[in-house]
């Protein structure tokens, strides 16, 4: 496959057609801050931390589903996508009850991460009551709402790689929240295989493993794509020839 030219924040980067703006940065040595994406597992695009600008275009776009293309000039560090950024912290942290003191994802926690590197040490929103109890029912895990940033990483990990699709998201603005097969209790589940997948893959301290620290236990980003290569090589040979 052809590859393109474009320039990101000055670096004049080759990258193959199709790939997205977020990989193509990486790969330059470029961090593009984001909470929803995910490697192996679908791109929705949900938590617009990604926003980069591109010379041409009006409107920021999401660099974690924006393909590459040839002679792109992007700026992924401008002082208004700080701002964006700083802002959408902000928001996230108003509508949780994120106290990182008292976090079982302190120090291993991604949204904790983007809060240092983008100076937000405070919340100018008033924050949202927290209407909404942890479901400690299942024998091994546990999941916070108000620690929730709705990325949907679980519910895309557990369709997609697991093939289970216990999780599900429901309800609406500040009462939206996951739940598990159509709303009952996560320990109630029939679908539910206890596999981690989606603990494994959540950037906060909403799904925990009970009694352990997310530090101690955070796995490797790599699995995640090792397994959905592995899932996809298994569904190729199963289909009929």
């Amino acid at each position: 496959m052809a590859g393109v030219h474009l320039r990101i924040d000055g670096i004049d980067v080759e990258a193959p057609a199709g790939e997205s703006l977020m990989h193509a940065a990486e790969r330059a040595g470029v961090r593009v801050p984001g909470l929803c994406q995910f490697d192996g597992i679908a791109i929705v695009g949900a938590c617009r931390l990604c926003m980069v600008e591109v010379a041409g275009t009006p409107r920021p776009r999401p660099a974690c589903a924006t393909p590459v293309a040839e002679s792109m000039d992007v700026e992924t560090d401008t002082p208004r996508l700080r701002e964006h950024r700083r802002v959408l912290l902000e928001m996230l942290f108003a509508e949780g009850q994120h106290i990182c003191a008292a976090c079982v994802a302190s120090g291993a926690c991604e949204l904790q991460d983007l809060a240092a590197l983008y100076g937000v040490d405070h919340v100018n929103f008033s924050p949202a009551p927290n209407r909404m109890t942890m479901d400690l029912t299942h024998a091994r895990f546990g999941y916070d709402p108000s620690r929730c940033v709705l990325c949907t990483r679980c519910v895309r990990t557990c369709a997609e790689v697991e093939g289970a699709y216990t999780w599900g998201v429901a309800g609406r603005g500040r009462d939206t929240h996951l739940v598990a097969d159509f709303g009952g209790p996560w320990g109630e589940s029939t679908s539910c295989t206890s596999c981690a997948k989606c603990v494994s893959v959540c950037p906060t301290g909403a799904l925990f493993e009970k009694g352990t620290a997310v530090a101690d236990r955070r796995v490797p980003r790599s699995l995640i794509p090792t397994l959905t290569a592995r899932r996809r090589r298994e569904a190729t040979r199963e289909e009929p020839q």
